[in-house]
């Protein structure tokens, strides 16, 4: 491919070429950016966005229980893949984002970031509350599986939108503070689980509620869409360029009077040309290939830990002998622990290579895990449980910032929607090993399998990724 080196008072858009400078003008621009307040704010609107996201994707834990409790589903089935147990709706969930990630995460590559970022909100709003008037366990994990294709194309929209809107200095700490406004979704939905899964509200069970009250995102759709702009990096990769300057300049003023100062001058890049179609090849073409693989590994055993212990937690609260009450009442004390994991990492974020953040977030996951296993009063069981806790709500940060870094503008959402997908399939898969290990060898064999999955996905990371930090998105994607 032909790179493009910025020089700003040479460029124009009167041919093909002067586009793909165009495209170059447009990307140092935006990292040249001050982080002011209207740059954090973006960034707040689309973490609220995450948050009925996170809410969705937590309450699976959560109502768990509710669900078993009412006989609609059993805690494990005689077969491995019994569609009445528990693991089939979590499956459910996580095949769903698979087929949203996979089949719709692209489509943001063609529509655009706002768009689909809205609509898909709107869409697992609706489908969440058709969700809860469901009386057994075949319809709830059919609406189920509608409502994680929503979540899954959510998922890849919002990292990938966030990526292309801040500047390389803050794009660790914008994904901090995007996970830290999700992972609030954590202890509210607890709470909510909390005070009425236990109970029937007006004859009507409580995790019913609990969905209604999540579907509620649907009336900040529109709010969201009137005070977002559409990503100009994406604009540009389209030949949208009148469109990407128009968009740019409203940021660019909105900024500079945050600012107070003029702006800096853009900083001279390199990008590759626009305008190609975007292709499944290219994510094996180098460097991608090797990026590729890594990621797709990462992913799986990501999706293995990270689900197998959110979703099972409160269940391995009570295959310790602890009452559906009071392990609903110990999982809300954990969940405190998500928003402060990437409200920490904040102050890291930004400071240290993205792998090593994951090594240690990693380790961290594991040593809990193997302490969790023997443990049995409440005090030590919620500090282990905590410290699990932190490392989850931060090894997905670190992930899903550092895989958005990987790949060219023109195919972002593609790549990630293929590497995600994986990763959720992995997570699907999960809920039955999980089910099969607490089945055969308890508690103790569910960890081991959570531990072995968070090892192998850190070690790939650690051992094939690049570093990123503080580099812009065409320096790491010249080709």
């Amino acid at each position: 491919m032909r790179e493009h080196i910025l020089d700003a008072p040479a460029m124009t858009t009167e041919t093909s070429a002067s586009h793909a400078v165009s495209a170059a003008e447009i990307a140092a621009r935006l990292d040249r950016l001050p982080a002011t307040r209207s740059i954090w704010l973006m960034v707040l609107l689309l973490s609220l966005g995450s948050f009925f996201e996170f809410y969705e994707l937590i309450s699976t834990a959560y109502v768990m229980p509710g669900l078993i409790k009412s006989g609609i589903f059993s805690t494990t089935t005689q077969s491995m893949f019994g569609m009445t147990g528990a693991a089939s709706y979590i499956a459910a969930t996580l095949v769903g984002i698979f087929l949203g990630v996979l089949l719709l995460g692209p489509v943001t590559d063609r529509m655009g970031r706002r768009a689909v970022f809205t609509y898909a909100l709107l869409g697992y709003s609706l489908a969440t509350a058709i969700l809860a008037f469901q009386t057994d366990a075949y319809t709830l994990s059919f609406w189920r599986l509608i409502v994680g294709v929503f979540l899954g194309v959510e998922l890849i929209t919002i990292d990938t939108y966030l990526s292309e809107i801040v500047p390389p200095q803050i794009r660790g700490r914008a994904f901090a503070i995007l996970r830290t406004c999700s992972w609030i979704a954590a202890p509210v939905v607890a709470l909510i689980a909390y005070l009425l899964v236990p109970i029937q509200v007006f004859s009507i069970d409580g995790w019913r509620w609990v969905f209604w009250i999540g579907a509620s995102g649907a009336f900040f759709v529109w709010f969201l869409r009137r005070n977002l702009p559409e990503s100009p990096r994406w604009l540009a990769t389209r030949g949208r360029f009148d469109e990407a300057h128009a968009v740019l300049s409203e940021i660019e003023n909105k900024v500079r009077r945050d600012y107070g100062a003029a702006l800096p001058q853009p900083v001279p890049a390199a990008v590759i040309d626009t305008g190609e179609a975007i292709k499944f090849s290219g994510l094996w073409s180098k460097p991608y290939r090797t990026r590729t693989l890594m990621l797709l590994v990462c992913q799986v055993g990501m999706g293995i830990a990270l689900y197998g212990f959110t979703y099972w937690m409160p269940t391995f609260l009570v295959e310790h002998g602890i009452g559906i009450t009071k392990s609903l009442e110990y999982s809300l004390i954990i969940s405190c622990m998500y928003p402060l994991g990437p409200c920490i990492a904040v102050f890291f974020a930004d400071r240290f290579e993205r792998k090593w953040q994951l090594l240690f977030v990693g380790s961290l996951l594991i040593a809990g895990g193997v302490y969790f296993v023997d443990l049995r009063s409440a005090a030590s069981l919620i500090a282990a449980g905590s410290v699990v806790t932190l490392a989850i709500a931060v090894v997905p940060m670190v992930v899903h910032t550092y895989q958005n870094e990987l790949y060219p503008t023109r195919h972002r959402a593609l790549a990630t929607s293929i590497v995600v997908a994986v990763g959720r399939l992995g997570g699907a898969v999960s809920g039955f090993l999980i089910a099969a290990a607490l089945r055969y060898a308890g508690v103790t064999g569910a960890l081991t399998v959570i531990c072995g999955a968070m090892a192998v996905s850190m070690l790939a990371v650690v051992m094939f990724g690049p570093r990123t930090r503080g580099r812009s998105l065409e320096e790491l994607n010249k080709e």
